[in-house]
């Protein structure tokens, strides 16, 4: 997978950037072993001063955080950071975000291609109906401003489910388009794949932020 590499390859000078073209290129973000202590103490100031503030404006500025700064920014900070942390999951969530900002047209499409077999993830999702454009970048700024000014469990919880709906959307796209174009039918099955794994880590980081454990 691009962005990886093996204990025996030389250490990139700087994480990969999340190219926000679309959910395809969406690979889960880059998860060594090993995590600055000033990539934890960043994630926590920023939830617990946006958390602690009850200020929308406040709030609207941390949700567009990486308009502002931009992406790479935040890559700099916490694409490297394992999974299942906290500065893991904020990366998720505004590279989730911006995928949906970058493509909601495409992102849509996905989305009502699953919704209809997965109703749970659909609902826990919270995407307002019919799912156009308009509705997934509306719901990926409530997801990521409801980290920040209701239950961050939920907003991880809300993401992944969406990013359910949106793998067996791909996984469907996939199967239509398996015998004109096999190589694009490929890809789309292995960001499906990747997406459900990126589901799990937002929901195990969901279920150790309720237990207090979410460092």
């Amino acid at each position: 997978m691009d962005g990886e590499y093996t204990n025996n390859s030389p250490r990139p000078h700087k994480p990969k950037p999340f190219a926000p073209a679309d959910f395809e290129v969406f690979a889960g973000g880059v998860d060594p072993s090993r995590v600055s202590e000033a990539a934890h103490m960043a994630a926590h100031a920023l939830v617990h001063h946006g958390r602690g503030a009850d200020d929308p404006d406040v709030t609207r500025r941390l949700v567009e955080l990486a308009d502002q700064q931009g992406l790479e920014a935040i890559a700099e900070m916490w694409a490297e950071s394992p999974a299942r942390s906290l500065p893991g999951a904020l990366w998720r969530l505004y590279a989730l975000r911006a995928a949906t900002q970058q493509n909601p047209e495409r992102i849509a499409a996905y989305f009502a291609s699953g919704k209809e077999v997965a109703q749970v993830s659909k609902v826990v999702a919270g995407v307002a109906e019919p799912p156009g454009a308009a509705e997934m970048t509306t719901m990926a700024d409530t997801i990521l401003s409801g980290a920040f000014e209701g239950d961050f469990d939920v907003a991880l919880e809300r993401f992944a489910a969406f990013c359910r709906v949106v793998a067996l959307g791909q996984a469907n796209h996939a199967d239509d388009a398996e015998l004109a174009n096999g190589p694009h039918a490929s890809k789309l099955t292995r960001n499906s794949h990747q997406l459900i794994k990126t589901a799990e880590d937002l929901e195990h980081a969901a279920e150790s932020w309720r237990r207090g454990e979410l460092d």
